[in-house]
């Protein structure tokens, strides 16, 4: 309760006004950074280098959290032209890093930095750090040596209960996403032990340089093995169990952890080649999901214990039971911000953006017969649009409220029962339920897409961005050096026939 207090606390004050602001992105791409006295020799390749490579650094990070590389490209340039480095090339390439410019006039020197990016997990609190840091470099506070000091610190730093908080966040999340499809009290308490067990097994196999293919597999088999021994014992525990709701919450704790959503982001935003690697990758890792869940239940037949066919979900919730899904996916998206190690008041933005897009799914959308797609992309919207317009009045990273706001909707149970449905050979029906969930994906990355777009429009200052002028500046063409020695040559010649007298000013 004291955590919760703090963060309410936190957000009360920045409604009060003492923390308004827009977020950085915004204003990295609206307007330059302020003009800066010489922070470094610009003719010197090693300070020009490290500048590089503080922006490398920073670049890192923002990639690794999820953030879509027309984003950090952008961060990169404003903190290379904080440091009076405007004429620069960028290039960002799935987990590869390029960052290029040429300094002198008379004599061109190319400077290059390379960096790959290995480490893909989320941790929104350096995520929330290295926002700080750009925006004390933009506004000219931090010179480069402190910034450099900045960021090892934000690399080495240990944040305390890791391991508790990490696990208790999942365990939380699985029960929510239980209550969201449908279960009871004790069909929470089972999502939120298979959750548990699912990410603390991972988290051992981490330890000793597992695949993460393997993760996958075995996550699969775990979110499926509790629903087969749950269901074979609920005659003698005096409570029904719905294997479907079971296995279907362990896969959408696994999908939460890929990054589907986020190469969907890169390819709508103008990387399409960091967009199909990363689809690719998350693909190939769904498969693994897939054949682990089909390797629990061919267990299970194996030992007598069979799964009944899969159960429908009602179209249209009652009331009580959308208010319940809402409640459940708020609690989900705030617990994985938890997980993803979020600082408090960008837990409860998460949890105000989920809400906002579950009231829209649950009481609005679905009971006018709206169709689930479609609803899907409005609700995205929505968490987009909310999110985006919170996060920028409380200085929190859109990146956080938007991966967070969409996780509840994950298609958990769709990707269950079209890989139920080709089991049984029903091709048909299994092919067209992994369709949706893939057309969902894309349908929750291109509404965030859009309702982000709204937010930065409607927030962001409309300011005059002279980075053109800086770049044509910075840009010397061996034409221009031809220009220049010919006029110094000009005007290096003594004249012919002149005389050199003295004039005195009039009078």
């Amino acid at each position: 309760m004291t955590d919760v207090a703090n963060g309410l606390s936190a957000l009360w004050e920045s409604v009060a006004g003492k923390r308004r602001g827009v977020a950085t992105i915004d204003e990295v791409r609206t307007s330059p950074p302020p003009s800066v006295l010489a922070p470094i020799d610009l003719t010197d390749p090693a300070q020009v280098a490290a500048v590089m490579n503080i922006a490398a650094r920073i670049g890192s990070i923002l990639i690794t959290n999820g953030t879509t590389s027309s984003d950090a490209k952008a961060s990169i340039h404003t903190v290379t032209s904080s440091y009076g480095l405007h004429y620069c090339h960028i290039d960002i390439t799935v987990n590869t890093m390029t960052i290029h410019t040429i300094i002198g006039v008379n004599r061109r020197t190319p400077v290059s930095v390379f960096r790959v990016v290995n480490d893909m997990s989320e941790n929104y609190h350096k995520l929330q750090e290295v926002d700080r840091l750009i925006r004390s470099i933009r506004s000219g506070a931090t010179p480069p040596e402190v910034a450099e000091k900045v960021l090892d610190d934000i690399e080495r730093e240990y944040i305390p209960r890791r391991n508790l908080r990490f696990l208790a966040g999942w365990a939380v999340m699985g029960a929510a996403i239980a209550i969201l499809l449908g279960g009871d009290l004790f069909m929470a308490a089972l999502g939120g032990f298979t959750a548990f067990l699912i990410m603390g097994i991972n988290k051992v196999l981490s330890k000793n340089d597992l695949p993460y293919f393997f993760h996958c597999v075995i996550g699969g088999l775990l979110a499926t093995i509790p629903a087969v021994i749950f269901y074979n014992f609920s005659a003698q525990i005096g409570h029904p169990i719905v294997p479907s709701q079971v296995i279907a919450t362990g896969i959408v704790v696994l999908l939460a952890g890929l990054t589907l959503v986020q190469s969907l982001l890169d390819g709508i935003t103008g990387s399409p080649v960091t967009a199909s690697a990363r689809f690719f990758q998350t693909m190939l890792f769904t498969g693994g999901i897939v054949a682990g869940v089909a390797t629990g239940i061919t267990v299970g037949e194996m030992f007598g214990v069979g799964l009944p066919p899969l159960e429908t979900m009602l179209g249209a919730p009652t009331f009580s039971s959308a208010l319940a899904r809402i409640l459940g996916g708020t609690v989900a998206a705030a617990a994985f911000a938890v997980t993803c190690f979020a600082e408090k008041p960008a837990v409860i933005v998460s949890a105000a953006t989920s809400f906002a897009g579950s009231a829209m799914y649950y009481v609005f959308l679905l009971p006018l017969g709206a169709d689930r797609l479609l609803a899907t992309s409005a609700c995205a919207i929505v968490v987009g649009l909310a999110g985006g317009l919170i996060a920028r009045f409380f200085m929190i990273n859109p990146v956080i409220t938007a991966v967070a706001g969409v996780t509840p909707f994950l298609p958990g149970s769709g990707v269950y029962r079209g890989m139920y449905a080709i089991m049984n050979e029903q091709m048909v029906v299994g092919l067209t339920n992994l369709l949706l969930a893939v057309g969902t994906c894309m349908a929750l990355a291109g509404g965030v897409v859009l309702g982000e777009w709204m937010a930065r429009r409607i927030r962001r200052p409309q300011l005059f961005n002279p980075y053109t002028a800086f770049r044509r500046a910075g840009r010397v063409t061996f034409q221009q050096i031809r220009r220049a020695e010919l006029v110094a040559r000009r005007a290096a010649r003594p004249r012919r026939g002149g005389s050199t007298r003295l004039q005195c000013p009039p009078t």
